[in-house]
């Protein structure tokens, strides 16, 4: 399946929460203690993942995290160009953030709030599924004006994550800046739970502005209303010209103008944490589409990248794991 060609573009700007990921091991019944759903995402206030931090058993790790924040981190790692957009605290988590994304040679547009950082308390249960308990923080008082003029020239694709649809004007605003500077938009759904609470509307902007649509199962059967894995991918590209829909460790498919690829997955589909599992799987699939290769060869990467971090917690692949994706696809 042929790629996309880009002319004079190679950068790819991910416009989301600027959020700070603590990660901690617990079982079914912690989780069901503070009414979370397995696999989605609650929003909640600060004083509610202190309350959690007190129950947690283990030492938790603390790491950069937020979806969109996660792929342009992945693209490079890959040795991609990336941008990412967000707002942060000036606050000691704020600093971490900020410099984590430019140690790894991602420029930064970073505005700032008197808010806190925001953060996510991923609880990740024995079958290595992750849920989220999250504090948008300072990322919340990000405005529709900020957004306009901070994608470059060379932005090739815009990459917004799902949970941006919280704030309607600002995805809006994402969306638009996008087309103002001629880039493809992709929109990776981000969680089963923001599908449901938001679907109309995200059908509304993906008929009127997605180039790529992203989905993991559950995400996209909450979408489409389907079940079967080609007629739900063929219903993702209905109205955006590449849809995507990862299945696991069973790996994913890619449609576009009506021909689907099957993608298999890499590994034995064991795996430490599913944490960022999805958004490295877009780090791949979008360094790989900016450089023009065929989408079988995207989805490829993306599938190798996806099933690196599944073998660790958290979503920091370590540098041999980065060694093994680049010597088998780029």
């Amino acid at each position: 399946m042929e790629g996309i060609i880009f002319k004079n573009k190679k950068t790819v700007t991910g416009i989301g929460s600027a959020l700070v990921d603590i990660l901690a091991n617990e079982n079914d019944d912690f989780l069901s203690r503070f009414d979370g759903a397995k696999g989605g995402m609650k929003l909640v206030d600060n004083d509610v993942i202190e309350q959690m931090l007190g129950y947690i058993s283990g030492r938790p790790v603390v790491v950069p995290g937020g979806s969109a924040c996660n792929t342009i981190v992945g693209i490079g790692k890959l040795g991609g160009s990336g941008h990412f957009v967000g707002k942060r605290g000036e606050d000691e988590l704020g600093h971490l953030f900020e410099n984590s994304l430019n140690s790894n040679n991602i420029e930064t547009s970073m505005f700032k709030s008197d808010l806190p950082t925001g953060r996510v308390l991923s609880i990740i249960t024995p079958d290595a599924q992750r849920s989220m308990f999250t504090y948008l923080g300072a990322s919340a008082e990000m405005e529709p004006a900020e957004i306009t003029g901070c994608c470059s020239d060379d932005t090739a694709v815009v990459h917004i994550e799902g949970y941006l649809v919280y704030n309607k004007a600002l995805i809006t605003a994402a969306i638009k800046e996008a087309r103002n500077k001629g880039a493809l938009v992709s929109l990776d759904l981000a969680s089963f739970t923001v599908v449901e609470e938001n679907k109309e509307f995200l059908k509304g902007i993906v008929k009127d502005y997605v180039d790529i649509l992203i989905a993991n199962e559950d995400e996209a059967r909450v979408f489409t209303g389907m079940t079967d894995e080609k007629k739900t991918v063929s219903a993702l590209s209905e109205n955006a010209e590449i849809g995507i829909l990862k299945v696991g460790a069973e790996g994913s498919y890619i449609s576009r103008g009506g021909d689907i690829v099957q993608i298999e997955p890499h590994g034995t589909g064991k795996a430490v944490d599913t944490t960022g599992a999805g958004d490295l799987w877009a780090s791949g699939f979008l360094f790989g589409l900016v450089k023009g290769y065929p989408l079988e060869r995207c989805g490829d990467i993306g599938s190798a990248c996806g099933y690196e971090v599944c073998q660790v917690v958290g979503t920091e692949i370590p540098e041999e794991g980065w060694e093994r994706i680049k010597k088998r696809n780029i």
